[in-house]
């Protein structure tokens, strides 16, 4: 006959049991997702940052935009992560506000250095910063959605890749348009002969 303290042992390992299961996250997903979460928050604590400096009443609009954003996505990945179902918010899609008219070639400028003090702080390098924050979480969210095997967390974190490609996007045409981020082209004589280095194929039909 078993004992009561038997019992209850055996319903408390059922219970770890099944919470794993339904989690079924791997180790190496779990160090990932944890990596994920902290760059999250670190992109978002800097935020907090830049935005006591920044002077540009269009730029602190679209800090603030892209933060509260960030901030639902945040609470989103967190919820499939500690429960390995389906959010009670699902990912959403970000839409950026500005043109995606593009300002080609360079203007000559002031060589730039590292500030010497807080007071150096501008628009063009606060944007910049933002613009590093959102690139990087693209890059680590796409290498971690490649390893993850839990269905929920990787579709969820796959589906977040796109509007950091998007609030990058929208970061590099506010400096563009401001002349921060400027973009040299090829002559046209080379554009051309990059652009016909390649032809299509004929498809030959399904390879056995």
């Amino acid at each position: 006959m078993q004992q009561p303290n038997q019992v209850n042992e055996m319903q408390q390992n059922n219970q770890m049991s099944n919470g794993l299961q339904g989690h079924n996250h791997g180790g190496h997903e779990l160090f990932d997702a944890h990596e994920v979460i902290a760059g999250i928050i670190s992109m978002l604590d800097h935020y907090q940052l830049y935005e006591q400096h920044v002077k540009d009443d269009e730029l602190k609009e679209m800090l603030q935009r892209q933060s509260s954003f960030v901030t639902t996505m945040y609470n989103t990945i967190v919820q499939s992560f500690q429960t390995g179902q389906d959010p009670m918010i699902p990912t959403q899609k970000y839409e950026m506000t500005q043109s995606n008219e593009v300002v080609y070639g360079i203007k000559p400028g002031m060589p730039k250095k590292p500030n010497q003090s807080v007071s150096e702080l501008s628009d063009k390098g606060l944007s910049a910063y933002m613009l590093s924050q959102t690139k990087s979480l693209a890059s680590l969210l796409t290498m971690t959605a490649l390893e993850m095997t839990n269905p929920v967390l990787r579709r969820v974190v796959a589906d977040s890749v796109p509007n950091f490609i998007e609030q990058s996007y929208e970061i590099f045409l506010y400096q563009n348009k401001h002349g921060y981020y400027q973009v040299p082209q090829l002559s046209a004589q080379d554009m051309n002969a990059m652009l016909q280095s390649y032809i299509p194929v004929q498809q030959q039909g399904t390879l056995q």
